[in-house]
């Protein structure tokens, strides 16, 4: 399975174009632009699932780094506060790791 089977190509790439300049990311904008805020739970831990670059259950600090790649294989890297801005709003247990329920 990949990403264009839950969302459409066409949404990753209005995605990925709202946040192309360094410092522009907002992980909740980003979400709605590709119309992950609009999928099923099941269809979310998907996207988690394939996001999940090491398959270790969790989405780590160093993976967001390369968040939008992972969308779009020519998208940029996160900045170093767009990293840790996401992290710290999307890690619910503080414990420097994301899982599929935010967590």
């Amino acid at each position: 399975m990949s990403l264009t089977d839950i969302l459409s190509a066409e949404a990753i790439e209005n995605g990925i174009k709202g946040c192309e300049a360094p410092g522009s990311f907002s992980y909740k904008n980003f979400f709605q632009l590709i119309g992950l805020t609009k999928k099923s739970p099941e269809e979310i831990k998907e996207v988690f699932r394939l996001l999940d670059d090491n398959n270790s259950g969790f989405i780590e600090e160093s993976e967001l780094k390369f968040f939008l790649q992972r969308f779009f294989p020519g998208a940029r890297t996160l900045t170093e506060n767009e990293t840790k801005s996401f992290m710290s709003g999307s890690d619910g247990n503080s414990d420097g790791k994301i899982g599929a329920d935010g967590k």
